[in-house]
């Protein structure tokens, strides 16, 4: 079975990840109201963000990676601007500072 990661966007503009195996009916709870309490309160828009994994834990993983990003950062990844990305990588990693 398949798993996905995903962001969806809010209606304050905070980004809210998750993941899922289906995210047609994830979304559908988000917008129903019936999703995370974040998205309840702040209306989920769309999802700006997504990508598959073979299992539940590896999108776990990416999962709690992303969560712990900043916001540059996030927005780097749902552009796909993959040298914006490894340059904010860099400038956050303290082996290299």
């Amino acid at each position: 079975m398949t798993w996905f990661v995903y962001i969806v966007k809010c209606s304050n503009g905070s980004y809210y990840t998750r993941h899922t195996q289906n995210l047609v009916k994830r979304l559908d709870h988000h917008l129903a109201g019936t999703g995370a309490q974040h998205t309840r309160q702040f209306q989920p828009s769309e999802i700006v963000f997504h990508e598959s994994f073979q299992t539940e834990a590896d999108s776990i993983n990416r999962e709690k990676q992303i969560k712990g990003w900043s916001r540059a950062k996030k927005e780097a990844l749902i552009r796909h601007d993959l040298s914006r990305l490894k340059h904010l990588s860099r400038r956050h990693d303290p082996i290299r500072n």
